[in-house]
């Protein structure tokens, strides 16, 4: 198995530096200036702190602590598989909804679920509830102009230096058939504070304080500024969580590493299978009620999620996609009200129409968020979000943000049974857009299980392909995936695996071990690890060419709690830009054949 090129790039063998075995003190600190004289000299002496600092931890890591992390400099690597651990449970229940974490605790139009997400550099969103939703056959809706939507907000704690106002809304969910229950929301606000400075702390509260009912304090630490050498501390990345047993270890295991910054990829409360699954009612919702007009969603467990989440999103940024358990279809064929009402998302700052998708920066990262449940077609008349995502790509300065990360909900690579070739439409418009403008990182949830790809472009080995990750095992009710697709009898039929938004464009491959077939006999080449585990992942940036990788399983927080999966993640902007002329390649093989 070798990388393959494409046209303007190319493929270097890697050095031996990572299998270099702890050694004297001596010959490390020679070693190590050496090193950084090397690298000085290669940023034309222009090296500042911050990149100095994180390479020298780097080596260290490297060469003193013993313990061995591959880069991706390495690859491509064997298909690795850890099979399900029988002695865990391969799902959790629902937590319910007299859960003290799920109940409402403040009175009148105090505010909660208290929720930050980034919209700018220097500004941030914050976002609450107040009042109470109505669930029942008949629901009036609250009015959101009876409350003021305020922030207050300053460097020193109970000192706030400055105020800024918003909006406020609510949302209906509605069933107008027999024996379904409607709501409506409690009034979601939303007001964006500006100004402020980076890397910095800053206490705030939010309400109305004519009221006079404003929130207790809360603090949260402000991301760098997009440049080469600076970027968050931690990120972490989550998917497919739900309200489950397995979801509270996520969380708390997740808030133990600290995160600056939360990726959500998708499928948060799995709020639409309450009243089966998760309800304790049946497993099968169109099996039980084959006459059904429409199925229900339950939207108290929004705000019971809501709950569940502030004690970390009200200091820390989440920044979240939708997934399919967002689109809770109702009446007049209104879908996602839900998730287009309850989360600010940076939409217009970067340039996009639609809550579906946007992008951001972080630092030296820019994230592009982007929706595979509304049209991403890069032709027609409904293919705004593909001319958005051409227009926001040419944009990017990567001496700036040497980084580009993207996400969306379902995978594009996936080696399960589960969902396997579900998105191939999407992949076949968008894909070659990301590969030119040189992807880094793509994350997806959706299957749930962990997996993480070699470097891969159009299915074949390409070293200057995207890492592909997908997480979408954060804790949901639907439990754990452990069937895969190349075993015997579980390769699914062409008639599975169907998009509820979408096209199907399942196809067999052309070429290499699987050709003329829908699956693989073996593990694919381009899926590196995979492994049915509950979970979060942490990513860190440590300069412009390496980030450190950690995928984080529930049941290590019960033992050493070392990582499950780790990688150092190695950009080559000289070979892999887009206008690189053609070079040598030089190809390796890890098969023996």
């Amino acid at each position: 198995m070798a990388y393959s090129i494409s046209p303007n790039r190319i493929y270097q063998q890697p050095n031996n530096l990572m299998n270099t075995k702890p050694f004297c003190f001596h010959c490390f600190t020679h070693l190590l200036n050496l090193a950084c004289l090397l690298h000085l000299k290669k940023q034309g002496n222009s090296m500042t702190q911050p990149t100095l600092f994180s390479f020298i931890f780097f080596l260290t890591n490297l060469l003193v602590s013993g313990k061995h992390i591959p880069t991706t400099l390495q690859g491509p690597f064997h298909p690795i598989t850890i099979h399900f651990d029988p002695s865990l449970r391969r799902g959790s229940d629902d937590i319910p909804m007299d859960d003290p974490r799920l109940k409402k605790n403040v009175t009148s139009m105090f505010p909660e679920q208290i929720a930050l997400a980034l919209s700018t550099p220097t500004s941030m969103w914050v976002s609450w509830v107040t009042g109470d939703a109505q669930i029942g056959p008949n629901v009036t809706a609250l009015d959101p102009t009876s409350v003021a939507s305020e922030v207050w907000y300053g460097k020193e704690s109970g000192k706030y230096s400055s105020k800024k106002r918003g909006n406020a809304t609510v949302y209906s969910q509605l069933y107008p058939f027999e024996g379904l229950f409607n709501y409506t929301s409690a009034i979601i606000h939303h007001v964006r504070i500006d100004g402020l400075e980076p890397e910095t702390k800053y206490y705030y509260r939010c309400g109305d304080s004519s009221l006079p009912a404003m929130s207790e304090e809360h603090v949260f630490e402000t991301l760098p500024l997009p440049a080469q050498n600076s970027y968050p501390r931690r990120i972490a990345v989550i998917g497919d969580l739900g309200l489950t047993r397995n979801s509270s270890t996520s969380i708390d295991h997740l808030s133990k590493n600290d995160p600056s910054l939360i990726l959500m990829v998708g499928d948060l409360t799995y709020a639409n299978q309450y009243l089966t699954t998760g309800g304790k009612g049946v497993p099968c919702f169109s099996c039980a009620f084959p006459d059904a007009p429409i199925r229900e969603t339950y939207q108290p467990r929004w705000d019971g999620w809501g709950r569940f989440m502030e004690p970390l999103v009200s200091r820390v940024p989440m920044m979240v996609i939708e997934g399919n358990h967002e689109i809770e279809p109702q009446a007049a064929g209104i879908t996602f009200k839900s998730y287009l009402t309850r989360f600010a998302v940076p939409a217009k700052e970067s340039g996009s129409n639609s809550n579906f998708y946007y992008s951001f920066d972080a630092g030296g990262v820019h994230f592009v968020m982007l929706g595979a449940y509304v049209d991403y077609n890069s032709t027609g008349e409904n293919g705004a979000q593909y001319a958005w995502l051409k227009e926001d790509l040419r944009k990017v300065d990567r001496t700036v943000t040497p980084w580009l990360v993207a996400a969306w909900h379902p995978p594009w690579y996936n080696s399960y049974s589960s969902h396997y070739q579900e998105f191939e439409c999407m992949r076949q418009e968008m894909e070659q857009l990301l590969y030119h403008y040189g992807v880094d990182i793509v994350f997806s949830g959706h299957v749930h299980a962990y997996e993480r790809m070699n470097r891969v472009y159009n299915y074949t080995l390409d070293a200057c392909g995207p890492i592909y990750i997908t997480v979408g095992d954060g804790g949901n009710i639907e439990k754990v995936d452990v069937d895969h697709a190349d075993e015997p009898g579980k390769c699914p039929s062409q008639g599975d695996n169907m998009p509820e938004i979408g096209g199907v464009c399942h196809l067999n491959f052309s070429s290499g071990p699987a050709k003329g077939n829908f699956c693989w006999d073996r593990q694919p080449e381009w899926s590196a690890y995979r492994e049915s585990s509950f979970g979060h992942g942490i990513l860190e940036v440590l300069n412009s060419t390496y980030a450190l990788w950690s995928w984080h399983r529930n049941q290590d927080t019960y033992k050493e709690d070392s990582p499950g999966d780790q990688i150092y993640i190695v950009r080559q902007p000289d070979i892999c830009s887009p206008s690189t002329s053609l070079k040598v390649i030089s190809h390796f093989n890890i098969y023996s054949h």
